[in-house]
C-alpha cells in the first residue's frame, strides 16, 4: 500500500528540488514513482504529428521517487511521516506521525 495519493500536497525531501512543495498529480505503485506539479521538470523534444499539434521543446514533470517526499499535514502544516490506524468501524485511515490528525 503506498502511503501518498493522487492531490496530496508533498514536500520533496531530497534531489535537485530538495524544499519545493506540488501537488500530486498521478501516482504509479509499480514503479513507487509519483508525478508532482512543477516538480523534476525535464524538457523534452517534440515533433509536430498533426496539424493542431506544438512542437519544439517542452517542459514537462518526470517522475520522482515516493521515498523522496513527505506529505504535508493539513492541521500541524509540517511535512511529516504517515501512520495508518484502524478505525472503530474496521476501515484503515492515514495519520499524521507529529500530530496525530487523520489526514
Amino acid at each position: 500500500m503506498l502511503k501518498i495519493r493522487r492531490d496530496d500536497i508533498v514536500l520533496v525531501a531530497a534531489g535537485k528540488d530538495k524544499g519545493k512543495k506540488g501537488k500530486v498529480l498521478q501516482v504509479s505503485s509499480a514503479s513507487s514513482r509519483a508525478i508532482v506539479e512543477g516538480i523534476n521538470m525535464m524538457k523534452k523534444h517534440l515533433r509536430r504529428r498533426r496539424e493542431q499539434d506544438q512542437s519544439g521543446i517542452i517542459e514537462m514533470e518526470a517522475p520522482i521517487h515516493i521515498s523522496n517526499l513527505m506529505i504535508l499535514c493539513k492541521h500541524c502544516s509540517k511535512p511529516t511521516r504517515i501512520g495508518v490506524k484502524v478505525l472503530k468501524d474496521g476501515s484503515r485511515s492515514r495519520i499524521c506521525k507529529k500530530c496525530g490528525e487523520i489526514l
